[in-house]
């Protein structure tokens, strides 16, 4: 079997994803995964961390300041790792 460079590039992923603490500011960005332990996890998603949710970086570091579905959220600590984002152009 053999590939064409057609289908080689296919697979080839076309986003990078980042933890959120790596966000500059006035970056806009959707969550990819959140990932950690199982109470993590599950805090994080009723925060409103959901696959595809659109943020915004106010403030970076940690902790680190986002608007998320309108409202503003203080995100510290692990936390920022937990969560993987792929920033908008």
């Amino acid at each position: 079997m053999s590939l064409n460079n057609n289908s080689a590039v296919a697979a080839i992923p076309t986003h990078r994803l980042m933890p959120l603490g790596r966000v500059s500011a006035g970056r806009r960005a959707a969550v990819a995964e959140v990932i950690g332990r199982g109470d993590q996890v599950q805090r994080l998603r009723e925060l409103g961390f959901q696959n595809g949710a659109a943020l915004e970086m106010v403030s970076p570091g940690s902790p680190c300041i986002v608007r998320l579905h309108q409202r503003t959220l203080c995100i510290r600590g692990n936390e920022l790792l937990n969560v993987l984002v792929e920033c908008e152009d």
